[in-house]
């Protein structure tokens, strides 16, 4: 049998993880086995078997998907040239844009992590990737004089991390929460939070470049 082309086995395992990820969110990791992922994405056990071991495996394909997709989306909040405007385009992007099942995912994730080690130690490392990612962007922006807080930078990155969990967490499990009218509003609480210095730090959520905050 030819030897499949690396783009061709990207592609097969995207589609597998994409099919974990839907019955995961659908059934939860429990309830899910490795035949149901099968039956979703559309292949056989022993193609399955290529790439993933194990449902735990799977979550960790999972988490260095979603580790990746973050750097990408941080990479563009970090070098913003309005951070607020561009935190307002990720908090959309990650709770308005994106499909619902990859937020439910998320909180399967983290109450799996309570019972399961693996699971556990998956879910700490990328939580905190996060966290020191924006510990050291809040650090940079303190250091060059862009923000003047009343909190060190380890603490407005812990407040960030639970800011985030309460939105997964309330998009995920409330369907009449309006999660594209609050984010906004969690924008401008975040503002606060950092008291903006420069000029380019000091724009509402969503105004274009050169028209000043009120």
């Amino acid at each position: 049998m030819p030897r499949l082309k690396p783009d061709t086995q990207r592609a097969r395992r995207d589609n597998i993880l994409e099919a974990a990820e839907l019955c995961f969110a659908r059934a939860g990791f429990h309830a899910t086995s490795m035949q149901d992922i099968c039956r979703e994405a559309g292949v056989s056990p022993g193609a399955l078997y290529v790439y993933f071991s194990s449902k735990e495996d799977l979550i960790a394909g999972l988490a260095e998907r979603n580790r990746q997709e973050f750097q990408a989306r941080f990479a563009q909040l970090a070098e913003a040239t309005d951070f607020f405007a561009a935190l307002e385009g990720i908090g959309n992007a990650y709770f308005v844009e994106d499909e619902a099942h990859r937020r439910q995912i998320c909180l399967e994730i983290g109450l799996e992590s309570t019972r399961n080690a693996t699971v556990g130690e998956i879910h700490r490392s990328v939580d905190e990737f996060v966290a020191s990612n924006f510990e050291n962007l809040f650090q940079r922006m303190i250091d060059d004089g862009r923000i003047r807080p009343a909190h060190s930078a380890a603490a407005l990155a812990r407040v960030f991390m639970v800011i985030g969990d309460g939105l997964f967490w309330r998009s995920a499990v409330d369907r009449k929460f309006d999660v594209a009218k609050t984010i906004p509003d969690v924008v401008e609480v975040i503002r606060q939070l950092l008291n903006p210095v420069a000029d380019n730090m000091s724009r509402q959520p969503g105004k274009p470049l050169g028209e000043a905050a009120e």
